[in-house]
């Protein structure tokens, strides 16, 4: 049967630029996932590798026929995430969407409950249940250990490295814009009450050290500043869980450690730093 003549199907989209340590780890859960009476397609959108990203998924090709599931792994010279994301959309046979970095790794059960949470006719965004996969440097465990309890994260779906959205969500924006946080400009689409987070999990990896940890931080903000001016009307539905004094003083007691590394984390990324700074980087 031709994998596009089937109706409530899953597209997986994979933006992966220089991923060939990693995307193997993410491939091999998704087609260990349990079985799903679904069709699902897993589209890898190589962009601008200069390693063998495209060889390393293209290993995987055998094992999604086995199961059923369509495959395909599209070489574009273009580097860019979001250009990757578009390409994949353009490509995508199912207008129900799961898009995943291609270093995290799902759980079993990851793939069909957020399946089943698409299913509806109103928009809605889902994501997985997020652990932080166990850094190797201590001052990542601590800042990991701290930040995960914030309420952004805690109070739910937060969306880091995995994010999916149904027909009727897809379709609250048109192509993916040339910016930083694609999660964020996403999840802003929709108001708490239409995102979702199941309880199936999914591991993402925190990058390590604290130098890393600044640079990645002040992107992230960076980030979200973007889409404050360009798209103001979405700050409408961020709502986030108020964190106040006294629930700051309390995840600080609980975790002084913790705290203090996230404190100065935070502190360091408002040291100004000079222009020309990537658009994007990477800590690992």
């Amino acid at each position: 049967m031709d994998h596009r003549d089937a109706s409530h199907g899953l597209s997986v989209i994979v933006p992966a630029s220089n991923e060939a340590a990693v995307i193997g780890g993410l491939l091999g859960s998704l087609l260990d996932s349990v079985q799903t009476p679904r069709p699902v397609e897993i589209i890898v959108v190589a962009n601008g590798c200069r390693d063998d990203t495209v060889a390393a998924a293209q290993r995987f090709a055998d094992r999604a026929k086995t199961r059923g599931w369509f495959f395909a792994v599209i070489d574009v010279a273009q580097g860019g995430k979001l250009n990757a994301l578009n390409v994949g959309d353009d490509h995508a046979a199912h207008a129900n969407r799961i898009y995943l970095d291609a270093d995290v790794i799902v759980s079993p059960g990851l793939i069909e409950a957020v399946a089943d949470a698409l299913d509806r006719p109103d928009p809605v965004y889902a994501c997985g249940a997020l652990v932080v996969a166990r850094p190797s440097s201590l001052v990542t465990r601590r800042y990991a250990r701290f930040w995960t309890r914030l309420p952004f994260v805690a109070d739910g779906a937060p969306g880091c490295g995995m994010f999916a959205v149904n027909a009727a969500g897809r379709a609250l924006w048109g192509r993916f814009p040339d910016i930083i946080s694609d999660d964020t400009f996403v999840r802003l689409h929709f108001s708490p009450e239409r995102r979702v987070e199941v309880p199936e999990s999914y591991v993402w990896p925190m990058v390590e050290g604290f130098r890393n940890l600044v640079r990645v931080r002040r992107r992230q903000d960076r980030g979200v500043e973007e889409v404050a001016r360009l798209y103001p009307a979405l700050l409408a539905n961020e709502k986030k869980s108020a964190l106040g004094a006294g629930r700051l003083a309390r995840l600080a007691m609980r975790d002084p450690v913790g705290f203090l590394v996230y404190a100065t984390v935070s502190l360091a990324v408002r040291i100004p730093v000079g222009a020309g700074r990537p658009r994007w980087e990477r800590g690992r």
